[in-house]
């Protein structure tokens, strides 16, 4: 894998794994939907600054003025108490991050107090820092891995398919959990990734394979 393909496609390569990895452990967290996602810290930069310029660019331009009445009511309101402060911010992190994933064409469930995912993390520490290098190399591992794990399963399946219907049918789950994975990664590389999908150009469930 050479160092140019890396910089093209590491941006779908981390939608694909991050999306394989909530499918198979049926675990799907939107990274906006955080509270310590980038919506909600710059939501809170921009509260303290008393601007409200930098969140503009997570909503679009139909939305802009509902969140810039929103943020002057925030104002307004969080100077009254620390009571009032709290429950004010909230309304316009629940305003600006729902008025985001509409933009986005996804649903909106509420904010969630759970940690961003470790591979989220560290994508939006490689955008500060200015530099991908450690993050291709996580991500093209964790693929690597998948392929690695998968394949040689699959491999020592086959080399027991007709011993029995029993064994055949091992290897043909082993083969669809194999297949299903690598058409996943491809398909997210060569469609690219989707933003607001918890699972990206996932393989299909692993009880099936259509040809």
């Amino acid at each position: 894998m050479t160092a140019k393909w890396n910089a093209v496609h590491v941006g779908t390569l981390l939608c694909a794994t991050v999306g394989l990895c909530m499918t198979l452990s049926s675990v799907a967290r939107a990274h906006c939907d955080t509270m310590n996602g980038p919506v909600v810290t710059e939501a809170k930069a921009a509260l303290e600054k008393g601007d409200v310029t930098p969140v503009l660019k997570w909503v679009s331009k139909d939305n802009e003025e509902e969140i810039r009445t929103a943020f002057k009511k925030t104002l307004t309101v969080r100077s009254k108490s620390i009571e009032a402060k709290e429950l004010a911010d909230m309304y316009f992190f629940e305003t600006l991050v729902r008025l985001h994933r509409a933009g986005e064409g996804a649903p909106y469930t509420g904010l969630k107090a759970v940690p961003v995912e470790p591979i989220i993390a560290a994508a939006d520490k490689a955008l500060e820092a200015g530099r991908s290098d450690e993050l291709t190399k996580a991500v093209t591992g964790h693929v690597a891995a998948g392929i690695r794990e998968r394949f040689e399963k699959a491999v020592e399946k086959k080399k027991h398919a007709n011993d029995s219907v029993q064994a055949g049918r091992e290897y043909v789950e082993a083969y669809v959990q194999y297949t299903h994975y690598v058409e996943g990664l491809h398909q997210a590389v060569v469609g690219g990734g989707d933003h607001h999908g918890e699972t990206p150009a996932a393989p299909a469930a692993e009880g099936g394979h259509a040809h």
